[in-house]
């Protein structure tokens, strides 16, 4: 992120009564708050490397493994905003160190699972432990930084955002080459109880209990709406393929939209009876802000299915060990972390902006590129060689985008609304990557077939390419017509 969007986001997100020198963390209380971050990202991520390894062992579907990603995702979703509001009735500190205690105990259930069905209900529920967690975190920047510290503190965040996305990959590459106590894939969840346990040590010694606002209520029934609808989407989308697109799948899909409708509705009434919706119809008036979470919708939904397909055909299409597979996400990460260090040299270099726009016409070139690459040395010996730059360029567009898209939706709103906003967009993101899983998924296993080969796994790749260069031309039109829109009055 560029020092100022962060510090227009951190100003953003101040409250609470408590004096921020008071409660002020160390290094050490902010590495443990960025620990929970990490590994709620990290681990939307890391599996993608595990998949053809517990498909063998599991004897998993491929519809099995998308929940595996898409499951975690959604949950978390839809839980996000109801954590927050669960960290406003009874405190910051205390619902972390719940939630991270949640998110051990499944991360176990998770390293423990004997079947695959068990492993996709185990990622339910550490989905809706990140969900609790992750919240938490953004607040208590918030509530215990002021100034310089806590545009730092931002920056650190968005820095760990990073890392947990584009380095999952290689940790559980060496996670699962290393195989400690011959738990090969199942090490990449069982790491989270050590780091979880440590961190749960800490928090009550190094972070200070921050006041909560004590003032807002559930929403319950748009809790329930919100999951039900975006339930109604995203599951159809992963088993409905592989099931032959069977009538429940249509009957989900219609019921979607009146869900949604539903819940729209419910929110609109409970903020003229005086209520707290989960999402304050206010917001959604706001030009600018709704033309945000469109763009963040279209970056996101080509985030994780990027990895998803990536991870696959370099295991699967191309023979490569988990180990090798990490090491060729490697440049991706080293494209991230070059524009992303670059943030503030690139936004005064733009007139004090981030060139959003222009980092998703590098994703997208990237993209394209990569779609050429595959087309022209199918299965060759040298398409890893050719990756590898290209790679590069894909992962400097990433970081142009990522980094500072979050604070630049959130520039500009009202600061009362800007707790929930902060909320609705980490909702957003974690339901585009698993709506993007499940649409990738559609396009790469369709064309893939029953019996595929190297030449089938190229095809399938390649087609996915083709989204993702959609999604993020997408992003591109989005934010420019964004950076025009003219915000609501409120």
């Amino acid at each position: 992120m560029t020092q100022s969007n962060i510090a227009s986001a951190a100003s953003l997100s101040s409250t609470g009564s408590q004096s921020p020198d008071a409660t002020r963390p160390g290094r050490l209380g902010l590495w443990v708050m960025l620990s929970g971050t990490f590994l709620v990202v990290l681990d939307f991520f890391i599996v993608n490397v595990a998949l053809p390894s517990m498909q063998r062992e599991l004897r998993a579907s491929a519809g099995t493994l998308q929940l595996v990603v898409a499951g975690y995702g959604l949950a978390t979703a839809a839980g996000l905003i109801t954590g927050g509001r669960l960290g406003d009735l009874f405190g910051r500190r205390r619902m972390f160190m719940l939630g991270l205690l949640l998110f051990t105990l499944a991360s176990a259930a998770c390293g423990l699972a004997p079947n695959a069905e068990l492993l996709v209900a185990a990622r339910v529920l550490q989905g809706l432990a990140g969900a609790l967690l992750q919240p938490q975190v953004l607040a208590m920047i918030g509530l215990a930084y002021t100034g310089e510290d806590r545009a730092r503190a931002f920056a650190a965040y968005g820095l760990t955002l990073g890392l947990g996305a584009t380095l999952g990959q290689l940790v559980g590459g060496l996670l699962i080459h290393a195989d400690l106590a011959g738990l090969g894939w199942r090490s990449c969840f069982l790491i989270n109880v050590p780091i979880g346990l440590l961190a749960l040590t800490l928090a009550p010694r190094v972070i200070a209990p921050l006041a909560n606002s004590g003032n807002s209520r559930l929403d319950l029934a748009g809790m329930l709406l919100v999951a039900a609808g975006s339930a109604a989407v995203v599951l159809p989308l992963v088993e409905g393929r592989e099931q032959g697109w069977p009538l429940w799948s249509w009957l989900c899909l219609a019921a979607a939209l009146p869900l949604l409708a539903a819940f729209a509705h419910q929110q609109r009434r409970l903020a003229v009876r005086g209520g707290a919706p989960l999402v304050a119809p206010v917001l959604l008036a706001n030009g600018r802000f709704g033309m945000g979470l469109l763009t963040t919708l279209a970056f996101y939904v080509g985030n994780a299915s990027l990895y998803f397909v990536l991870a696959l055909y370099l295991q699967q299409g191309l023979a490569l060990d988990p180990l090798s597979s990490g090491i060729v996400f490697t440049a991706l990460a080293a494209g991230f972390f070059a524009t992303s260090m670059m943030g503030a040299r690139l936004a005064r270099r733009f007139g004090g902006k981030p060139p959003i726009a222009l980092g998703a016409l590098v994703l997208a070139a990237g993209h394209a590129l990569q779609f050429v690459n595959v087309a022209v040395w199918p299965g060759h010996s040298h398409l890893v060689a050719c990756m590898v730059p290209l790679l590069l360029v894909e992962g400097a567009g990433l970081g142009m985008v990522m980094a500072p898209l979050v604070s630049t939706v959130l520039a500009g709103l009202p600061p009362q609304h800007a707790g929930v906003a902060s909320g609705v967009i980490s909702m957003v993101q974690q339901a585009s990557n698993a709506l993007g899983v499940a649409l990738i998924g559609i396009l790469f296993y369709g064309r893939l077939g029953d019996a595929p080969d190297a030449g089938a796994y190229a095809s399938a790749f390649g087609v996915a390419l083709l989204y993702l260069t959609v999604s993020a031309l997408l992003v591109a039109v989005l934010h420019r017509r964004g950076s025009r829109a003219m915000p609501a009055r409120s």
